[in-house]
């Protein structure tokens, strides 16, 4: 944050934000006027662990995944497939253009974009709303899910809980 070039984060958020979602807001229309379609997103792994990399980054990508979920929900009955994709380290320029290097990770860690693009697709076949790319058993994503289902009920309530210490108001 501190050395970030505030412009830059504005472009990032313009790019991974804003056209996202005015892309989307052209696209969803014709889709659902010709009967369906498939959106397909590109989040990132650091959609859930953003502190990997910049904050901004993490936060757009954040967007991208939250997005893409309310979407499925909104569509649902108009015949549109949603896929929010977040890969891991990809070799690609990325890294060149942001900053970084590839070379500061372990080679394991790294995936070729064709293998992204052939795990992508898979999981739209298999009908995954979500789809980790690098991500070894697909369990792991759903008991994330089932955690953050599980939360829904209580983000909303009259009373703060007792390990607040704060007395309910009468």
């Amino acid at each position: 944050l501190l050395e970030s070039d505030v412009d830059k984060m504005q472009a990032m958020i313009e790019i991974n934000i804003t056209a996202l979602t005015r892309l989307t807001y052209a696209a969803a229309p014709a889709f659902v006027a010709r009967g369906g379609g498939t959106i397909i997103n590109i989040s990132s792994a650091v959609a859930i662990a953003p502190e990997i990399l910049n904050g901004v980054y993490g936060a757009t990508k954040a967007f991208v995944l939250a997005f893409s979920l309310s979407l499925h929900k909104e569509l649902a009955d108009k015949k549109l497939r949603i896929q929010a994709v977040l890969p891991g380290a990809i070799a690609t320029n990325f890294w060149d253009v942001s900053g970084g290097s590839l070379d500061d990770l372990p080679s394991k860690a790294i995936m070729q974009s064709d293998d992204l693009v052939d795990a992508a697709l898979a999981g739209l076949d298999q009908g995954e709303l979500v789809t980790i790319p690098s991500l070894p058993d697909v369990a792991d994503w759903h008991a994330y899910e089932a955690a953050r289902q599980k939360l829904i009920p209580n983000l909303s309530l009259n009373a703060s809980p007792a390990r607040y210490g704060i007395a309910v108001a009468a």
